[in-house]
């Protein structure tokens, strides 16, 4: 598990009050993909009330959960203390979670999801590859002009025109998702010899700045569709997504 400080001030807000509010951030990868945000408990605005959870891990040690008390109410479980944790720099910091927070800033932009990778990087580029996406023997969607978007850790992914996709093979979805580094995806399923393949495609129809060139293209799973790119079929990857 890697913990290194982070260098953007960071604000938490719940129930619309300021809880956390630092210049001295902690990243923690908990997890291999993505990093979590601890906070110095002496930059933690909110008055925090511990409770008898607690939460045991073979890395950070034993955790106290505690209840975030604010001037609304108390909001139960949202945040987490090692202060005996093994990994020293862990032992004044507070783990809020994620998603229990009404907004996450990073300097004055919110953030979405999990705090950005300062080590990873999107980049989206133009291309003139002839790219066919088949499902099942059926043709969905075929261009020579793709945005191909490559991202630290994920295989590479073709964004296509809506014109040269087959909209007559897609179904309103209502799933969204959130990604720090690109915004909001809407969904579709797509149907095809009378078998309904649930959320296939997305599009970000008003992705943040740093991904603007993906604006309203279509994006098909890799892991889940046949690919052939410039007359050459390409393997499914295999990733969290497959």
């Amino acid at each position: 598990m890697r913990v290194e400080p982070g260098q953007k001030r960071v604000r938490v807000y719940l129930r619309g009050e300021l809880i956390a509010d630092t210049r001295h951030p902690l990243l923690v990868w908990e997890v291999p993909y993505f990093p979590t945000y601890y906070i110095p408990v002496d930059d933690v605005l909110a008055k925090l009330r511990e409770t008898e959870a607690t939460d045991r891990s073979p890395s950070r040690g034993t955790g106290r959960i505690l209840d975030v008390v604010t001037a609304a109410e108390t909001v139960g479980g949202v945040a987490v203390r090692y202060p005996d944790s093994p990994i020293e720099a862990l032992r004044d910091g507070v783990r809020f979670t994620f998603a229990a927070m009404d907004e996450w800033l990073e300097e004055d932009e919110p953030v979405y999801v999990h705090p950005r990778d300062p080590y990873r990087r999107v980049d989206i580029l133009a291309s003139g590859r002839h790219v066919r996406v088949e499902l099942d023997g059926v043709c969905l969607a075929e261009s020579r002009a793709p945005r191909l978007l490559f991202e630290t850790g994920l295989p590479v992914r073709f964004y296509l025109p809506l014109s040269d996709v087959r909209r007559d093979l897609l179904r309103p979805s209502d799933t969204l998702t959130r990604c720090p580094y690109k915004g909001t995806a809407e969904y579709w399923s797509v149907e095809v010899n009378g078998t309904r393949h649930e959320d296939l495609v997305w599009i970000y129809r008003a992705p943040l700045p740093e991904s603007q060139k993906i604006a309203g293209l279509a994006c098909f799973y890799n892991e889940k569709v046949d690919l052939i790119v410039d007359g050459e079929p390409w393997v499914r990857p295999h990733t969290p997504f497959s």
